[in-house]
């Protein structure tokens, strides 16, 4: 169970570390540019262009909003009718873009803005809104990495020495075992291998229910924020479940043998200290 905990905590640090970048982009693509057109500019223009903007490689999705539509969701948020108050519908025609995460930077926004701006249809690109938020979320996505990698070298030491401590107190409790086996002539291979393979097999198990954990955990966090879509890269968990894997085998293996061949050297004077 110890070996469980210590690799159900590393699978949780893991997940984030290796899905770091998909979860930052997902705050990231929340962040949406609007194109507004000239009030002269005809639909057919205006689906040309939305489907021209669709094959750029920074754009993730672009949706038309017609200024009907806009006017009437306006309606809702005010609750009140303001086109009968102003006497006509002062609202544009205009695209909501959305663009890749990796591509959610200052520069890259006001480059594009400036390319949308030369169209003769578009009347404004509003973004000013969301130019602080680019800033402070490109700001603390490079600290978060910066810490998460501190942490991760850190936890990995940590469950080091936990789960080596944890193997050597338990050979330890067997020292006289091995001694008298000594005695009695048997190879210094044959007292290891009873215990590297328990050790394997403590990793595996240790590691299969931490994995356990860890997809029920997510499972569960997925059922009430699905739009974070934590298990919907397979290639991720099979690579996270490699590395619990590897990890819980490795440790407890290396720590076994390092323990082991430590007993087998002691001498009988010191068996009682």
């Amino acid at each position: 169970m110890s070996i469980s905990i210590v690799l159900f905590l590393l699978g949780i640090l893991g997940y984030f570390v290796l899905n770091s970048n998909n979860i930052t982009n997902h705050f990231k693509e929340k962040i949406v540019l609007t194109v507004f057109f000239k009030k002269d500019a005809k639909l057919s223009e205006i689906k040309t262009y939305e489907k021209k903007l669709k094959l750029k490689k920074e754009v993730k999705s672009v949706k038309f909003v017609s200024k009907k539509d806009a006017a009437s969701s306006l309606k809702k948020e005010l609750g009140e009718d303001f086109i009968k108050f102003l006497g006509n519908n002062p609202l544009q025609d205009n695209l909501e873009i959305t663009l890749k995460g990796q591509y959610v930077t200052q520069k890259t926004i006001d480059s594009l803005k400036t390319v949308w701006e030369k169209n003769p249809n578009i009347a404004d690109v509003s973004y000013e809104y969301f130019r602080p938020l680019v800033k402070v979320l490109n700001q603390n996505v490079k600290k978060l990495s910066m810490w998460i990698g501190i942490i991760s070298i850190i936890f990995v030491l940590l469950i080091y020495l936990l789960i080596n401590s944890a193997i050597r107190l338990s050979i330890y409790s067997k020292r006289f075992s091995i001694y008298t086996m000594q005695m009695v002539g048997a190879t210094r291979s044959f007292i290891r291998k009873p215990f590297l393979w328990r050790s394997f097999l403590l990793g595996l198990t240790g590691a299969s229910i931490a994995l356990a954990g860890l997809f029920l955990l997510l499972y569960f966090i997925n059922l009430y924020f699905p739009d974070l879509q934590l298990l919907h890269d397979k290639k991720l968990l099979a690579i996270l479940a490699l590395i619990i894997y590897a990890t819980g085998t490795g440790i407890t293996f290396i720590s076994t043998l390092f323990a082991t061949n430590h007993f087998l050297r002691m001498k009988n004077d010191q068996l009682h200290y």
